[in-house]
């Protein structure tokens, strides 16, 4: 333990916390985040190591990938911040510790500001400023500016303030394997999470027609017969979907991409998931692992097969 403990002012975190605003602001396809978050640490890595080769070495240790919602990533600055400070006050806390925190609380917590933010509080406030612009009233956009501000910047700072006081208590149970315990779980949450969102987020769709079967004559919509205009669409809608659940056409089509989904759904895009992950363990670029990707699928849809 060094004997003039370094701590962070409440003036060093303000600065983090302001600095936070522009998270996305380096956005990257390989580490998305990281260049914001960087940038975001810097007042506390000069505060915390004096040399050079100190400060390389924290900026360095948090370039590392980091993405998740721009206004949740303040708790997580927060923990970062005081296992940080213990860091640098001698404690032994791993640089992989560091970076299994934040990639661990990351996607839990971007699974919540989308909702929070984007789906309920924004709409909320952006409805209250538009129902007084559009009686003319000024102050309709105004009121939407400050209250979405208040509301952010509070937010911001105060989660931040949490969980840097919450770091700290993690911190002060090292030797008793807490920290440890708390990176584990917060690494099996996120990789839970992640594996949730496989089935949603990668998608491939094999388009190949492996059958053509001939629906029998009752069960498809014959569009011949139907009235013209808006009365045959209603009765094929009827027909097709609130009605008998006819077929559109009078001949049924199966596609690869059918097969695979009666036997595992999403077994393809699990299976391109551990490829990547298996690629980045060779330590091949992410850059690389995106441009070919984008090759293969460019290729896949030239030939038919994607």
């Amino acid at each position: 333990m060094v004997e003039n403990k370094v701590n962070l002012t409440k003036k060093d975190r303000l600065s983090v916390a302001w600095r936070s605003t522009f998270l996305q602001g380096s956005w990257n396809y390989e580490r998305m985040q990281n260049g914001g978050w960087v940038y975001a640490m810097i007042p506390a890595i000069k505060r915390l190591y004096t040399t050079k080769e100190d400060q390389a070495a924290a900026l360095k240790r948090h370039l590392e990938f980091f993405n998740t919602h721009p206004y949740v990533a303040s708790p997580i600055l927060g923990v970062t911040l005081a296992l940080e400070e213990e860091k640098a006050n001698g404690v032994e806390v791993e640089d992989a510790a560091i970076s299994g925190v934040k990639v661990g609380m990351m996607g839990p917590l971007a699974g919540v500001g989308d909702p929070v933010f984007w789906f309920t509080a924004r709409p909320i406030i952006g409805a209250l400023g538009a129902s007084l612009a559009i009686a003319g009233n000024i102050m309709g956009p105004i009121l939407f500016f400050v209250l979405w501000n208040v509301m952010r910047i509070a937010f911001q700072w105060y989660t931040q303030e949490f969980g840097y006081k919450a770091g700290s208590k993690i911190t002060e149970d090292v030797s008793g394997g807490l920290l440890q315990k708390v990176t584990r779980g917060a690494s099996m949450m996120g990789m839970f999470v992640l594996g949730a969102l496989i089935e949603r987020w990668v998608s491939i769709k094999f388009t190949p027609v492996v059958s053509r079967t001939p629906v029998q004559k009752g069960g498809y919509i014959e569009w011949d017969k139907l009235p013209s205009g808006g009365k045959g669409i209603q009765q094929a809608l009827e027909q097709w979907n609130m009605g008998k659940g006819l077929s559109l056409t009078s001949t049924k089509v199966t596609t690869l991409q059918q097969n695979l989904d009666q036997l595992i759904p999403g077994l393809v895009a699990l299976l391109l998931t551990f490829l990547c992950m298996w690629l980045l363990k060779k330590n091949v670029s992410p850059i690389l692992i995106i441009i070919g990707i984008f090759v293969i699928g460019i290729l896949g849809h030239v030939i038919g097969l994607l």
